[in-house]
């Protein structure tokens, strides 16, 4: 057999190759992630506002919520501490009873301050 015939049968087996677009459903794939944490995390971010008390609630952000963990983070580590002693102390409670998620738990973070 000669070259072009090889090439030819090839090209034949190997089938049409079709450069493949990531962009879109990479595009998709986040938007739907995103809209669900945004909209779990929105679902507790009103009780949370609600009952944090107010010398703790502008050193802290809620960063995400999966599996009934809520995630946030706190400004420094006595800020942290007082809102473990919140939390601990009927705080968690009270986040529980007011939010339309399950929480089972809250994670306390370092903010990333950069």
């Amino acid at each position: 057999m000669d070259d072009a015939t090889l090439r030819t049968i090839w090209q034949q087996k190997r089938g049409k190759y079709r450069p493949v677009n990531l962009a879109e459903p990479l595009a998709v794939l986040m938007k739907k992630n995103l809209a669900r944490n945004v909209r779990d995390v929105g679902d507790i971010s009103e009780a949370w506002d609600e009952i944090l008390p107010p010398e703790i609630l502008p050193h802290t952000a809620l960063e995400s919520y999966n599996r009934g963990v809520l995630t946030v983070s706190v400004s420094s580590s006595s800020r942290r501490y007082q809102l473990q002693t919140f939390l601990s102390g009927g705080g968690m409670q009270e986040l529980r009873e007011r939010s339309r998620r399950a929480l089972n738990r809250v994670k306390l973070v370092p903010a990333n301050l950069q």
